[in-house]
């Protein structure tokens, strides 16, 4: 087996070392901070999480680990050949509570999110019109500043939005981490990446 993993050092990694580690598999010591790391037959690159699909897609990786919200987002062209099953969370619309937004569609509401692709998408199935304003992080502070009137956002226990005054209106999508592989790859590696799958896949 002679493949380059995509991970990211963010939420997903302590899951996918656990999984790594069922399925019998090396993984990189957490206490690292090299961002290429090559064990045995796997090389694997750390990077951001929005950026996993992006190193699959254009082959730099043949696979990759990243949240369905991610690639909910970055729309690659890359297969998604498992369920992961960790890292389970919600993509929400939160509003300040008992607040009101546009629900007749007569004024544009303004969405802030770092899913700008994932909540216009999702608005416009409604027949709303928004504004999305991109932010990087700390998006619950967003509407009580006066910066948008709700959010998109990743919710786990909902805690966060509350403790910011904050309350879910309705889901946008259910997330979990996936496994993604290269289209070319899974040609020119058949055997290999096939080896990966089934050894994750009992794992999980």
């Amino acid at each position: 087996m002679s493949l380059t993993v995509a991970l990211s050092k963010g939420k997903l990694l302590a899951g996918t070392q656990e999984l790594f580690g069922r399925a019998g598999l090396p993984f990189p010591d957490g206490e690292s901070r090299r961002l290429v790391v090559s064990l045995g037959e796997l090389r694997f690159l750390f990077v951001k999480d929005m950026d996993v699909p992006t190193y699959v897609e254009y082959g730099v990786a043949d696979c990759g680990i990243a949240g369905r919200d991610v690639l909910l987002e970055a729309e690659s062209d890359v297969f998604e050949p498992l369920d992961l099953g960790f890292g389970r969370c919600r993509l929400v619309v939160a509003r300040p509570a008992g607040a009101h937004f546009a629900p007749d569609g007569s004024s544009t509401v303004r969405v802030a999110t770092k899913y700008p692709k994932v909540a216009a998408g999702h608005f416009l199935g409604r027949g709303l019109s928004v504004e999305v304003v991109r932010l990087a992080g700390s998006v619950e502070i967003a509407p009580g500043l006066g910066l948008a009137d709700c959010i998109v956002d990743v919710v786990e226990t909902g805690r966060t939005l509350r403790e910011n005054d904050l309350e879910e209106v309705e889901d946008v999508a259910e997330s979990s981490a996936r496994l993604v592989v290269n289209r070319a790859s899974f040609h020119a590696q058949r055997t290999e990446l096939s080896s990966l799958v089934e050894a994750l896949r009992r794992a999980v």
